[in-house]
């Protein structure tokens, strides 16, 4: 069984703490929308580029990402497709079928985003800490494709997932902030709910 190390006492004793823990710490809604605050630091440059505006996570269905700030634009990700949507026109349509590493980047952000260790333990290695009612956990590429790209992600959170860092092996690092999230059917506009 999958398991995390957790400290249990300042003596430093150690206990295995499963996934499952962190798993019924989570709210799970059906939907799930909010705010997210994203900095990108590239390696070699000094300012970060800056990205805001909200995301929906519908389970069963995907996640759709709007970037408000600076410039708006739409995602939408699916288990059988990337759509990138410019005002009301797609732009761009990936497909699973097509392109086998869709499949793999849907099934990566989408647990990221709801906090699915179980899932995101197919592949990455998993360790980290648990609290009362937090947690934190840090991810490692088991595939040594994933680790080029990737490098290792860190999350931490509570009933939701708070924060989330990307810290890629070129140097890149991305850090999320999610806030104001809301759950239930009425977290997710009109606008947005045509989307799925």
């Amino acid at each position: 069984m999958l398991t995390l190390a957790l400290a249990v006492s300042a003596m430093g004793a150690q206990a295995a703490v499963p996934v499952a823990k962190i798993q019924a710490m989570l709210a799970k809604p059906k939907v799930m929308c909010g705010r997210f605050d994203q900095s990108k630091t590239l390696a070699g440059m000094k300012k970060p580029l800056a990205a805001s505006g909200r995301f929906c996570v519908v389970q069963e269905k995907g996640v759709l990402w709007r970037t408000l700030q600076p410039f708006p634009n739409t995602l939408r990700l699916t288990k059988g497709e990337i759509v990138h949507y410019q005002g009301d026109r797609v732009s761009m349509r990936l497909d699973a079928k097509t392109e086998p590493t869709v499949r793999m980047i849907n099934q990566v952000l989408f647990s990221l985003l709801a906090g699915d260790l179980a899932q995101l333990e197919q592949l990455f290695k998993v360790d980290g800490t648990v609290g009362a009612d937090s947690w934190n956990v840090t991810l490692e590429a088991r595939e040594p494709a994933l680790a080029k790209a990737i490098g290792t992600i860190r999350l931490d959170g509570g009933a939701y997932v708070n924060n989330i860092v990307i810290s890629e092996a070129s140097g890149d690092r991305t850090s999320i902030v999610f806030s104001k999230i809301e759950a239930g059917d009425k977290a997710m506009s009109a606008d947005e709910a045509a989307l799925f």
